[in-house]
């Protein structure tokens, strides 16, 4: 669920992969939509397309361009707190409600990097960091208020990818060679392998006592930011 244009081959990729054991479909949802109710449209069209949703996973995150705070237009502040705080909380009010409703509980996971965090902050990650940071809180608090309906809600805080804004900002080469001095594993995070068992675990029943949690998946990278930034 989110723009459709960018999910498309990530769909086409998973009816590959998985033929036939079970429905992949596309639900567009606006993630700067100003409207609640945009939300509670998208994930309903979810729900009836799938028949429930036992698990719901946020991964969807605009950092913005590495750039000093006072150079951040209000425009760009606002897109950034739109997609990476706004979004979330209409997004879990709308699943979460589906599931009160229902009676089937469920968990919801939300992801964001190691900046939402005060040992990842690194240059220029000022307005992302701000916004992202609301989502440690949110989990706790909705987590407390949730339980209830048997709905359990966490966090995965991953390390930076050679994707992500801040590697792109240095300049990909810099970043790789660096990276194998500067991190205790020598690497910056493989999103397509280093995420998904974490994820599974969070959604399944294996992780039936754990809510309002944040796990770290980064590779130590927050414990070592200082050295990382200088090394960069």
């Amino acid at each position: 669920m989110g723009d459709e244009a960018s999910l498309r081959s990530t769909v086409d990729h998973i009816r590959v992969s998985v033929d036939g054991a079970f429905p992949v479909e596309i639900i567009g949802a606006d993630m700067e939509a100003d409207s609640e109710e945009a939300f509670h449209v998208a994930v309903q069209k979810a729900w009836t397309c799938l028949g429930s949703l036992d698990a719901f996973v946020n991964c969807c995150t605009y950092q913005g361009k590495m750039q000093d705070i006072l150079q951040v237009s209000e425009d760009e502040f606002k897109r950034i707190t739109k997609i990476n705080l706004t979004a979330p909380w209409f997004i879990l009010k709308a699943v979460a409600g589906m599931m009160k409703e229902h009676g089937t509980g469920g968990s919801i996971v939300f992801i964001a990097t190691i900046a939402s965090g005060e040992r990842g902050l690194y240059p220029g990650a000022d307005a992302y960091a701000t916004a992202a940071a609301g989502i440690h809180q949110l989990v706790r608090a909705s987590a407390m208020s949730l339980g209830k309906h048997k709905i359990r809600v966490n966090m995965i805080s991953r390390g930076l990818h050679l994707g992500d804004e801040y590697p792109v900002s240095v300049g990909i080469d810099r970043a790789e060679k660096l990276v194998k001095d500067a991190a205790p594993l020598g690497q910056w995070l493989n999103p397509e392998k280093d995420l998904y068992s974490t994820v599974i675990y969070l959604i399944s029943d294996g992780s039936c006592f754990m809510t309002g949690t944040t796990v770290m998946v980064d590779g130590a990278q927050s414990l070592m930011r200082p050295r990382l930034k200088s090394y960069m």
